[in-house]
């Protein structure tokens, strides 16, 4: 295309730059490439249509009905609503989570994945009643929980409401435990602050993509809390996994095959 001007106009949308190397990537080589630069290997984030893609059997993803209920903006906080507007036209979402029923490989699950492009992923009233709706159909169906999460934390716009959102989705787990049935967690870059302390740390199996940033406060906060210097890297996933924090680093391209194998053995262990 070219501009009155003579210059070239180049369309949105084709090329991004990597938040790694700072290279210009075009956006097709890095579709194809599951979001991984092709120069240095750093994770790019997906949004929860392309990891609803890469996870699930085509269009075998069918959502969840959340019932409707409760305020958008319970505490009146200020902008809040004009945020809310411009992230739901932003992402196609009404909220930073999503659930519904799918197939990963040939196994059934409940599948719940939290978008970071939606107000960094932030839980409020709505994200923990999609988790908790996900959880009680999983308990009805007798079907595997996974949750894909990516997040900043609780929404501080609604805050004691947020927070009570840990307890309420914790709670709605607890149910699957005692029903014996299995809760993977897959831990993206970010999975902070209210949801690394929430649903997001008490699966029974507990998978982190190569490098995801985890953990709950930021690192300025602990050293002062605690007045030491911490190690390097200490809230990577390779840190956290060398540790006991986590059962399984994988990369982006086996994510997919790893949960197959899991699904197996669970899917055995229960016949």
């Amino acid at each position: 295309m070219v501009e009155a001007n003579g210059k070239p106009q180049i369309p949105d949308g084709l090329w991004e730059k990597c938040s790694g190397c700072e290279q210009i990537i075009y956006v097709r080589e890095l579709i194809e490439n599951l979001r991984v630069c092709p120069r240095c290997g750093h994770y790019l984030r997906m949004n929860w249509s392309e990891r609803i893609k890469l996870l699930t059997e085509p269009e075998s993803f069918r959502p969840l009905r959340i019932p409707s209920g409760g305020q958008d903006d319970p505490l009146g906080f200020p902008e809040y609503k004009e945020k809310l507007k411009a992230a739901r036209k932003k992402t196609g979402l009404k909220d930073a989570a999503v659930g519904g029923v799918a197939r990963i490989g040939q196994y059934p699950v409940v599948l719940v994945v939290l978008d970071f492009e939606f107000m960094g992923g932030s839980m409020g009233a709505y994200v923990g009643k999609v988790v908790r709706v996900a959880a009680e159909k999983a308990w009805r169906k007798k079907l595997p929980l996974v949750i894909v999460a990516a997040s900043g934390g609780a929404r501080m716009q609604e805050g004691i409401i947020s927070l009570m959102q840990m307890a309420k989705t914790n709670a709605a787990l607890a149910r699957l435990k005692s029903a014996g049935l299995v809760y993977i967690s897959v831990l993206t870059d970010p999975t902070t602050g209210g949801v690394s302390a929430s649903f997001a740390l008490v699966a029974d199996i507990i998978i982190a993509e190569k490098g995801a940033l985890i953990g709950f406060a930021g690192p300025r906060v602990i050293e002062q809390t605690i007045r030491q210097k911490l190690p390097e890297g200490f809230q990577r996933a390779d840190f956290l996994f060398n540790h006991g924090m986590i059962d399984i680093v994988v990369e982006r391209k086996d994510l997919k095959n790893t949960l197959i194998k899991i699904l197996g053995f669970f899917s055995k262990k229960n016949r």
